[in-house]
């Protein structure tokens, strides 16, 4: 069913309510480094488009490609993005995309373009004087989701597909993510969460239902979707590295929507994972874990993207 602009202007509202730190106004463009080339298409959507920040130094350069936030269903790449400036000092190229949204284009549009994006940027590597070796991933929320499931899931190139940047590897070095979900099955997470969690919007409207209760009673329908889409379903121990940082909002259950969707436990669950196979995982939420290895997110993508 098509959305209406009265359920556009419904939707909008509802997720600025719930999203909290997330949904954020677009920073001021004198707070980062000019764009060296802008709402660069990496398909034929309008949202299929990026920003990419030319770093200087010998040779290709490795990448930090930034993936905005907003539940997928808003949102933009110039908003809350992280300071670029200390990555292009160091050689590092930058580069935040924009992706298509819920309820419009349910999964798996936003996350496949995304993917897509990564492809894009690897198409170009000769041409901007990148490495593909070194493309890591950072964002917040449904950016921090999307940015795990790319850094777990298996490479979705197709050597055999006729568009050129299908070809490419969607793999990536490394991610350090805030906030994010590691599962959006609502089976899995009311059990880990309480019943709060499944009112926040991203549940139902990832799959393309505009009500809980429709997502609920059509649950058998969207199940592969639920389950494909939650990376911590995907975690092995050849995964690359991950950085997540989480609040320190630990108490249960959910008091609300918004706490629900962005609540530590996210994190806790995929560590205990991680370790469990193996997989090197850093976990942040002050006053109760820590990185051994890495005072900040920033530290740890400078120390992935500039190992030789």
């Amino acid at each position: 069913m098509p959305i209406t602009r009265v359920m556009k202007h419904f939707l909008a509202a509802w997720v600025l309510f719930w999203a909290g730190s997330e949904s954020v106004s677009a920073l001021d463009a004198g707070q980062q480094p000019a764009i060296s080339r802008a709402n660069m298409a990496y398909g034929k959507h309008s949202r299929q488009v990026l920003d990419f920040w030319q770093a200087t130094g010998d040779g290709p350069r490795p990448v930090l490609v930034y993936i905005h936030g907003g539940g997928w269903l808003t949102g933009d790449k110039g908003q809350k993005m992280p300071e670029f400036e200390p990555f292009l000092k160091r050689g590092i190229s930058c580069v935040a995309m924009n992706y298509r949204l819920v309820p419009q284009d349910p999964l798996p549009a936003p996350v496949h373009d995304a993917a897509r994006a990564i492809q894009f940027i690897r198409s170009k590597a000769i041409e901007w004087k990148l490495d593909p070796r070194r493309i890591a991933l950072t964002g917040p929320s449904a950016g921090a989701c999307t940015a795990m499931w790319i850094l777990l899931h298996d490479d979705l190139a197709d050597p055999k597909a006729a568009d050129l940047v299908q070809r490419q590897s969607s793999r990536v070095c490394a991610a350090a993510v805030t906030v994010g979900q590691t599962s959006i099955d609502p089976q899995v997470i009311e059990g880990w969460l309480g019943p709060m969690v499944l009112q926040h919007p991203m549940i139902y409207l990832a799959v393309g239902e505009t009500t809980l209760a429709a997502a609920q009673q059509n649950d058998a329908k969207h199940r592969k979707t639920y389950e494909e889409f939650s990376p911590i379903n995907h975690v092995d121990a050849q995964d690359p590295p991950l950085f997540m940082t989480c609040s320190a909002e630990m108490d249960f259950p959910a008091r609300d929507a918004g706490h629900g969707i962005h609540h530590p436990i996210f994190g806790v669950k995929l560590k205990k994972k991680s370790d469990q196979v193996g997989h090197e995982c850093h976990l942040v939420i002050p006053g109760y874990s820590k990185s051994e290895q890495y005072s900040d997110a920033q530290a740890f993508l400078l120390a992935k993207l500039l190992e030789k």
